[in-house]
This record gives C-alpha cells, sequence and structure tokens, in this order.
C-alpha cells in the first residue's frame, strides 16, 4: 500500500490512473476503522480497479467543545488493516497540508461567545455551503459541520477524482448532501449508498462507540429498538408522525442515560418533516447523548 500525504502527489497518482482509465474506488474517512468502514471498501475494491482511502480527521467539521483533540487516531493498526483488505493508496494529510492557513483554535473546549471572533478566521477562504439539505438536524445541532464535510470532501475529490465513492447511511443527512453536492457541483463520480453495519443488539457502527462505558453501551441500542418499533408500527397500518415518533421515543427514554435531542420522520430526499407517511420514501432520523458520547442513526420506515 501507498501512503500519499501531500496533495501535489495525491494529485499526480490519481491524474496517471484516470489517464490510465483506471477506475478508482474511495473511502473517505477519519480513521479509527471498523467494520463498517471495511465493509465500504470491500465493496469499492470488488467494484473499481483500486481502492483508495483517506484517513483526515477534518477540523473545520467539528464545533467548540467536540471531540476534535481526543478523537481516536490509531494510525498504525488503520494502515495494517487498510494493507489486509487491499487498498492500493492511503492519502493521509495533516492539517497543514490541507488547509494551510487554517486557525483551528476554535476546536478549543475553553472557546465561549464571549471571546468568539468571526468564523473567518477559523475556516479556509473558499468554503462549501448545501443549503436546506445542510441547514436542519444535524445543520441545526453542530452548526458548521455539514459546511466543513461539504468543504473537504469537495477537496478530496479534486485531488483523487474517483470514479465511484463510497458512503454509509448511517450518516444518512451526509451522505444526502454529498449527493447533491455531487450533483449541483458536476464532479464526474458517481456516489455509493452503503446500508449501514450493526453490532448484533442492532447499534450503528461508529467510530465514537469506543467512547461509551458498559452502563452506556447496554443503553446504546435503544435508539434502534425505537426505530423498529416505528417500523412495526406502520407496518400495522399507523401512518401519523407525530404518533411514530413518540413510539420511538418511548422506546429511547426508558433507558435514563439516554438524553434525546431530535427524533424525525422526514421525506427520505428532502429531509423535511412529514405531517404523515403518504406512501412516497421516509427515513427515521435519531440523535442522542450518552455521557459525553453522541450517538446518531436513522432507518427507512416507507
Amino acid at each position: 500500500m501507498k501512503i500519499i500525504t501531500t496533495r501535489r502527489e495525491m494529485q499526480a497518482w490519481s491524474h496517471e490512473h484516470y489517464c490510465n482509465r483506471k477506475t478508482l474506488g474511495f473511502v473517505p474517512t477519519m480513521g479509527a476503522l471498523h467494520e463498517g468502514h471495511l465493509a465500504l471498501m470491500q465493496r469499492a475494491h470488488a467494484d473499481n480497479d483500486f481502492l483508495v482511502a483517506s484517513i483526515f480527521v477534518n477540523p473545520t467539521q467539528f464545533g467548540a467543545g467536540e471531540d476534535f483533540s481526543t478523537y481516536a487516531r490509531p494510525f498504525e493498526r488503520d494502515c495494517e488493516l487498510l494493507r489486509e483488505i487491499g487498498c492500493a493508496v492511503l492519502f493521509a494529510p495533516d492539517i497543514k497540508g490541507m488547509y494551510p492557513h487554517l486557525d483551528t483554535s476554535h476546536t478549543s473546549s475553553t472557546r465561549n461567545s464571549k471571546n468568539d471572533v468571526s468564523r473567518h478566521h477559523h475556516e479556509p477562504q473558499t468554503v462549501v455551503e448545501v443549503l436546506r439539505l445542510g441547514e436542519v438536524w444535524e445543520g441545526t445541532v453542530r452548526p458548521g459541520h455539514l459546511r466543513g464535510v461539504a468543504t473537504v470532501v469537495s477537496m478530496l475529490f479534486n485531488l483523487v477524482r474517483p470514479t465511484r465513492a463510497y458512503f454509509g447511511e448511517k450518516d444518512y443527512q451526509q451522505l444526502k448532501v454529498v449527493e447533491h453536492l455531487v450533483r449541483d457541483l458536476c464532479f464526474d463520480t458517481q456516489i455509493v449508498p452503503c446500508e449501514t453495519t450493526r453490532e448484533s443488539d442492532g447499534l450503528a457502527l461508529s467510530s465514537r462507540n469506543v467512547n461509551l462505558d458498559e452502563a452506556e453501551r447496554r443503553a446504546a441500542p435503544a435508539l434502534f429498538r425505537g426505530m423498529k418499533a416505528a417500523v412495526e408500527a406502520t407496518q400495522n397500518g399507523e401512518r401519523d408522525a407525530v404518533r411514530l415518533g413518540e413510539i420511538i421515543c418511548a422506546q429511547i427514554t426508558r433507558e435514563p442515560l439516554i438524553t434525546v435531542q431530535y427524533i424525525a420522520i422526514v421525506d427520505a430526499e428532502t429531509l423535511q418533516l412529514l405531517p404523515v407517511l403518504n406512501g412516497s420514501a421516509a427515513r427515521v432520523l435519531v440523535a442522542a447523548k450518552l455521557g459525553k458520547t453522541r450517538l446518531i442513526d436513522n432507518m427507512a420506515i416507507a
């Protein structure tokens, strides 16, 4: 496996293989790889001539007080997993390599509204933002997060020039933002959605799951149970979105360690709230905190 750390070298490698008409399957990550990441990579490896992965803990998608400084970075372990799966290239830049002029002080947990300066001091001069889709749910709870995602994905696509890029449905809103980004900005990349990988008890795999203590880990599958209960209710004829949300909430709040941030029944494409299920594709979106760990999940409901 070749490890590339600079933008120029990544561009040169991808340009050579693009000119040779080789297909590149790309899986962007922030590292701390788990079976969900590896499932994406297995798919990308099978579909394309080369598998390319990236590991970059992107500071622009973390807000004040979030876990940028403590985010797990087991780089050597991740490299070994990538070698085993047949990854051709790992792109692993540092922050200055991606954002030469970025001030990352906004990731400090001590920053507050009294000493905030303009956000323009903490971002690249050029950013990418997907409106409407990026302004709800995660866009409200984590202001700037999806703008950071859209910007870094645009940069990575320009550097890697992937034929196909693979994203898990676990981060459903992120997936939708990237799909619209590719469509609206005419990237020559196919976005391949992949099903959420789960533990045997239903908990969606996430790099942040390692931060759960034993009690929190036992409580965490309540998100999955709540969504499943709502799906079962629809199979028995329930169509009222408020009632479905109540069913989910009742299941989740049986676990006192969980603090719900939002539960939403939305149109699967626009992510707008649905008052009733009307036959079009719909999705349940759930976000909650267990201690200091934040989890999100989703499920198709119609």
